[in-house]
């Protein structure tokens, strides 16, 4: 363990084996970081914050600070950071309020500088959020979402498993499964066939992917009669059921829908 002379750590912080912390860095009590991770410089670290192993933190992030939510009223909450996720210059992560009680980031995620995660959201593993990307409160990434630069995300809302999110969108909508959305408003336009084939999908899975979002967004179909046919049609799979569980459980905000040109003569 190696922790600077010029940084403040409270002496009931739980420090792990072979961590390093920098200058002028501050951890508060009641933060626990795991054995291996490195704490960079002007780093601040307020209690509640639970880090894991082998994770990185660079220049000014500053970790656990209490929500920007005029409902929070001093309970006690935490944020939390899987192993091995790499948190870059000047990221913020507010601590839970009484809805959830945490905010979470999972494993072997990348957070770019400038990026925010705001109260009681929820990042699953394997997630690249890229320079100036906001998340609101109560937002859920499943793991391996990756959202390019400068790209706001609205309350509530969700983003599925191995989707892409085209730098500068407004996301005001869920966004299902295995798709890249883009334009605005934000938009269905294909299926995230490179990134499914870089993480080990067959061509058979992805072509069964490209079969239910042509059902979904393709046909001209409402979302009720979409997933009957989707159901009636589309062999039993894995991706399969879990585009459907996703549509049932984001009725409330509701999915992106396909990209309708504008018409040049109205």
């Amino acid at each position: 363990m190696s922790i600077h002379s010029l940084s403040v750590v409270h002496p009931n912080a739980k420090i792990g084996a072979g961590v390093s912390i920098g200058p002028f860095t501050t951890v508060e009590e009641d933060v626990e970081i795991g054995e291996g991770s490195e704490i960079g410089p002007n780093v601040t670290i307020y209690g509640g914050a639970r880090i894991g192993k082998n994770v990185r933190i660079f220049p000014g992030a500053v970790i656990a600070a209490i929500p920007q939510d005029l409902k929070f009223r001093g309970e006690y909450t935490t944020a939390e950071i899987g192993d091995g996720t790499t948190i870059r210059e000047y990221v913020t992560i507010n601590r839970g309020t009484a809805a959830a009680g945490t905010t979470r980031v999972g494993s072997n995620c990348l957070l770019m500088a400038y990026a925010h995660v705001a109260h009681d959201c929820i990042l699953g593993d394997s997630i690249v959020i890229a320079n100036n990307v906001n998340l609101a409160g109560h937002v859920v990434l499943e793991d391996y979402v990756i959202i390019e630069g400068q790209v706001g995300v609205q309350q509530f809302v969700r983003i599925g498993r191995h989707s892409f999110i085209a730098g500068g969108s407004l996301v005001r909508k869920s966004v299902p499964p295995y798709i890249r959305a883009a334009r605005e408003p934000l938009s269905y336009i294909g299926v995230n066939r490179i990134g499914l084939q870089r993480r080990g999908f067959t061509i058979d899975q992805i072509n069964a992917i490209h079969e239910i979002y042509r059902i979904l967004y393709v046909k001209g179909l409402n979302i009720t009669n979409a997933v009957t046919e989707i159901e009636a049609s589309v062999p039993v799979s894995d991706e399969r059921d879990e585009v459907i569980s996703f549509i049932g459980a984001t009725e409330k905000t509701g999915i992106v829908r396909s990209f309708q040109a504008l018409d040049n003569g109205n």
